[in-house]
């Protein structure tokens, strides 16, 4: 039992649908390794052991397999609220808070058969790239503990790539996705937005962050996202488990495309931006594989987007104004926050508004600039997984451009509101992971599922693990 860890998530769904592996074994497993590892590595703020084992018992009696995530543990991001169990959102300023209502996307993952093991870790209100909370204990890294995880998903990162869970559910407003699974060596999807009911972006202010996978391998991504996605407005149709679009898309890996290859960001304009040579080497590593693989790709550059950098922080700043947070609360925040939200309450709604028309502006700009390519390939990261404490700074906006310098090629992806995935394709001769981004067109998961289900192929990053996945 203590090995069942390195099945995937779909050889372990395959094992519990058929009766050889019941999920109270997997909780038992998934449950020793996080006592185990959790208090080195930060994966986890909360674990529900006693909730999660009589979740389990539950499934097995209920006698129906039918769900799509049936008996597979998973856990929540503490940015969602589970009733009954402290919700933190990585503050101090909630650290004892205790929901008495669980929000959509908990009931969405227990609806899809999934068994919470609790909640994995988020930096303040998810607003950082970089996953070290005052309030907790850091999210490390598994393959350098000396280093992060990245942010805002960067516990459920950290459980995946360390196998304290099989895969996990994020969620990306700017790269919160993306940039943890960058850093650990995963997969990690952003759907487009409305894909996933639950967590679409439409009720959010620049409709920036929705909810999507963490994996090992490309098809446990897919799987997940089967599991969270409801019906959609975009021509893939509503996935389920028998007609399941992803998974299926992913399994078969079929197809050649047109890909643009892209090194330009549309924060070029304001900050210096330069590509490590770490990150052009798995550029060019996942470009040449494509072209072996029957690809067409070329050179592509955004156009000058001079406006933008302006127009994002003004959103993230009005954003972070909404939080409910007044008086000696507000003294509890981190210094990133506090800036955040008092720059946006200074903001007048004139302010707000110019913002969001340019950023209007700016998602059809992209989505006409991206509409010769089928996918457009970026690195995933500027840089290196960054050091613990890196990205803190006495001045917040240094701060802020510190995020921006490593992570360039995230934010404009959720403001044009399309899917992308963050794949694993290479690995430094220090040992840590690089990735690659594919973005694709709108409601096309399917198309990047399916590219990343070749790369994968030739790459085998589902073998390759850090230290803490063998312990």
């Amino acid at each position: 039992m203590s090995e069942l860890h390195r099945l995937t998530a779909l050889e372990q769904l395959h094992l519990v649908r058929a009766g050889e592996l019941k999920p109270s074994e997997l909780v038992e497993c998934y449950l020793d390794r996080i006592e185990r590892l959790n208090p080195e590595l930060g994966a986890f703020t909360v674990v529900t052991p006693d909730t999660a084992r009589q979740r389990a018992a539950e499934l097995e009696a209920s006698g129906s397999r039918a769900a799509a995530l049936w008996g597979l543990p998973s856990g929540e991001k503490d940015l969602w609220a589970r009733a009954g169990v402290r919700t933190a959102y990585g503050s101090r300023a909630f650290a004892d808070y205790v929901p008495e209502v669980s929000d959509e996307i908990t009931d969405v993952l227990d609806a899809a058969g999934a068994i919470s093991l609790g909640k994995t870790a988020t930096p303040e209100f998810g607003l950082p790239a970089y996953t070290e909370p005052l309030s907790d204990a850091p999210a490390v890294n598994p393959w350098d503990t000396s280093l992060g995880s990245g942010g805002s998903s960067g516990g459920a990162a950290v459980a995946v790539s360390a196998g304290l869970l099989p895969f996990a559910p994020g969620s990306d407003g700017g790269g919160s996705i993306r940039i943890p699974a960058a850093a650990t060596g995963l997969v990690g999807l952003k759907p487009s937005r409305g894909r996933v009911p639950a967590g679409s972006g439409f009720g959010s202010l620049g409709q920036l962050p929705v909810t999507g996978p963490l994996a090992r391998t490309v098809a446990d991504a897919a799987l997940l996202l089967d599991g969270i996605a409801g019906p959609s407005p975009f021509s893939v149709g509503p996935p389920t488990w028998d007609g399941g679009a992803f998974l299926n898309a992913a399994i078969r890996g079929e197809g050649t495309f047109n890909i643009g290859v892209m090194t330009t960001s549309p924060w070029d304009d304001t900050y210096e931006i330069s590509v490590s040579p770490e990150a052009q080497d798995a550029l060019t590593l996942a470009r040449t594989a494509l072209d072996q693989l029957g690809h067409g790709s070329e050179d592509f550059a955004l156009d000058p987007s001079p406006e933008y950098a302006e127009a994002f922080t003004v959103l993230w700043q009005a954003g972070a104004a909404g939080i409910p947070l007044d008086g000696e609360q507000l003294e509890l925040v981190e210094p990133l926050t506090k800036w955040l939200i008092e720059s946006g309450r200074r903001m007048s709604a004139r302010d707000v508004g110019v913002a969001i028309a340019t950023l209007s502006r700016f998602e059809r700009s992209v989505i006409r600039q991206f509409s010769t390519y089928d996918a457009v390939l970026t690195p995933a990261m500027a840089m290196t997984p960054r050091p613990l404490g890196w990205f803190y700074a006495e001045d917040a906006f240094e701060n802020f451009a510190k995020q921006v310098q490593y992570t360039p090629w995230t934010s404009f992806v959720n403001v044009s509101g399309l899917p992308a995935i963050s794949l694993p394709v290479h690995e430094t001769v220090e040992g840590l992971p690089m990735g690659v981004q594919l973005i694709g067109r709108p409601g096309r998961e399917d198309v990047l599922l399916a590219i990343g289900a070749q790369l994968e192929r030739r790459f085998h990053w589902g073998s390759r693990h850090p230290a803490a996945f063998g312990a």
